[in-house]
């Protein structure tokens, strides 16, 4: 921002106590950015083995829907992120795919930035998937508190799931 002429104008976010030429408002809380710093630092230090803990928990949930025929991995097999993996199904719809699984575990069909739109994904059209694929993929993201049980759990679910709508 300049003083004088400035290129944008901003617009105040809290109103109050006229920090910062009025725009913001309030003093800042030591204790938050030493915690913010903390948790930092003890993300950084975990950083490695937790990427590995989460991509051995992808590999294993990856080998338990590899019991069905007929699935297909979005994206790179190995190079992407730990927590993430992303599976299409075929000869299964994907609505109800979606409604089999949320009573078992939390997930989506598409991105968090798409899920106001029915439209198939562009991303997964791009690599290739038709419709029907692009409907019928799951999204599952792994994280901290991730567990083995977790990851049985869920695979069981949804094989269960597959197979049984593709017997319908």
């Amino acid at each position: 921002m300049r003083r004088r002429q400035p290129r944008v104008n901003l617009a105040a976010q809290l109103h109050g106590g006229g920090h910062e030429r009025g725009l913001r408002s309030g003093t800042l809380y030591p204790p938050q950015i030493v915690g913010l710093a903390k948790a930092i630092e003890l993300a950084m230090a975990e950083m490695s083995a937790e990427q590995t803990r989460l991509s051995e928990l992808r590999s294993h949930l990856l080998n338990h829907l590899n019991q069905l025929p007929d699935i297909h991995i979005n994206g790179h097999p190995t190079q992407r992120l730990p927590g993430n993996l992303n599976v299409s199904f075929g000869q299964v719809d994907g609505q109800n795919l979606l409604l089999g699984l949320q009573s078992t575990v939390a997930l989506s069909s598409g991105s968090a930035c798409s899920s106001a739109t029915t439209a198939p994904s562009h991303v997964l059209k791009a690599l290739g998937r038709s419709d029907q694929l692009t409907y019928a993929a799951l999204r599952f993201g792994l994280g901290r508190s991730t567990s083995e049980l977790d990851i049985q759990q869920v695979g069981q679910a949804v094989v269960r799931t597959v197979e049984a709508l593709r017997a319908t």
